[in-house]
């Protein structure tokens, strides 16, 4: 039983897209753990505990981005640190604001029996999709593109 669970797990990983998304997943506990810790365990403010937790993730990202997922040796670069921290950001803060205003304003525009809570969370859930989208993109065709050989 050991050997198909290894198998199958390898098997899947291989794909780089289900290794994106393991290391989505990875980076999300990591904000979360770190964000929780600091505010509720050790009382930093919220505002503090939030911009150490998402640098500590993008940091995590960003190494995990570069070994597991594409798998790139190239030594880290000012260039391509910049390129990651400009997509990543440009995701989190452009596109997440701009589809979950968007987003929101249609449900409760069309939708009049809507809470504005549940409004804002399907908006959540349609920007992270798209700026899980936008990363790949960008982090595959750019940050970590494979030189052709």
């Amino acid at each position: 039983m050991r050997h198909v669970t290894f198998s199958l797990s390898r098997t899947i990983f291989r794909y780089e897209k289900v290794r994106f998304i393991t290391v989505g997943v990875i980076n999300t506990l990591v904000d979360f753990s770190i964000l929780l810790s600091l505010s509720l365990l050790l009382n930093f403010p919220v505002f503090i505990a939030n911009v150490l937790s998402t640098s500590c993730a993008l940091a995590v990202s960003y190494l995990l981005n570069k070994k597991a997922v594409f798998d790139t040796d190239e030594k880290h670069t000012a260039r391509q640190i910049i390129l990651f921290v400009v997509v990543t950001l440009t995701g989190l803060w452009v596109l997440q604001t701009l589809i979950i205003l968007g987003v929101s304003t249609l449900i409760k525009s069309y939708a009049s029996g809507i809470d504005t809570a549940l409004a804002v969370v399907i908006g959540k859930v349609i920007a992270t999709v798209v700026s899980l989208t936008w990363n790949y993109i960008w982090y595959s065709r750019v940050v970590f593109k494979k030189e052709a050989v």
